[in-house]
């Protein structure tokens, strides 16, 4: 009977994978931007400050990456290497910007990310010479520079959350092959490294398909999940993601 029900789950999820993994998955969701970005280092940077706010409630913070896309005038990579953005996030400015995170701490946010820019052209090329084609390297990478440079909050300040934002960025940067996720990095990370990106309304897909029993999103349930899912796409674990969307849908839908 066990038996019989992974593989009644293997094909659920192998089935809401090919019928979520489409374009029009991007028509809510905030990959959306990075297909609007013009440019290899525009999209790199469209997609990370859009995954840097992808939390909450989506009604709230797809306005909020709009407003900086707009601001930025479609070309985020130019606004931010240009230190443009300190026309609007000024970094005294405690005024809330988008739920815990200030004005103040955005313009933080963005200094630390234009100096990556400065030193590397390219989050990309820092990634690449220090991650050793390794993602869960690449999040601490990414961890460490915004930490040491001066950035609270925004990103996290070590890999032991699930880091679920940064996770999500990987995935955006490194699958290739998709409708949805643009490949950019995938000549220098293996996609076989990238970790779920991991929140309670994943963790609760994950334990009510018996994947895993870990009580909270953190970045060993994170480990954890993606080597349950790496037995039903072992070339390409975190394609479960969208199986996973597609599985929680598909029950609200049910309910």
């Amino acid at each position: 009977m066990a038996l019989r029900m992974k593989r009644d789950i293997i094909e659920i999820l192998r089935q809401r994978a090919d019928e979520y993994e489409t374009i029009s998955f991007t028509e809510n969701d905030p990959s959306k931007f990075m297909h609007m970005a013009k440019g290899k280092r525009n999209r790199e940077a469209t997609a990370f400050v859009a995954s840097a706010l992808s939390f909450g409630s989506r009604k709230q913070f797809l306005p909020k990456i709009q407003f900086i896309f707009d601001l930025a005038k479609g070309n985020i990579d130019k606004w931010i290497r240009e230190g443009n953005f300190e026309d609007a996030f000024q970094p005294n400015d405690i005024r809330p910007f988008y739920r815990f995170f200030t004005f103040a701490q955005m313009n933080a946010f963005f200094r630390a990310y234009k100096s990556a820019l400065d030193e590397y052209d390219t989050l990309g090329a820092l990634v690449a010479s220090k991650a050793k084609g390794n993602a869960v390297n690449a999040v601490e990478v990414i961890c460490t520079h915004f930490r040491e440079h001066g950035s609270r909050g925004v990103i996290p300040a070590d890999a032991k959350s699930a880091c679920k934002r940064v996770c999500m960025f990987l995935r955006w940067m490194v699958r290739d092959s998709s409708p949805v996720d643009i490949g950019l990095w995938a000549k220098f990370i293996d996609r076989k490294t990238l970790v779920i990106p991991l929140d309670t309304h994943v963790l609760t897909q994950a334990a009510s398909l018996g994947l895993i029993k870990s009580p909270s999103a953190s970045m060993s349930a994170a480990k954890k999940l993606t080597s349950a899912l790496a037995t039903i796409f072992p070339d390409d674990p975190v394609r479960g993601d969208f199986a996973l969307f597609g599985y929680g849908v598909s029950q609200q839908g049910n309910s």
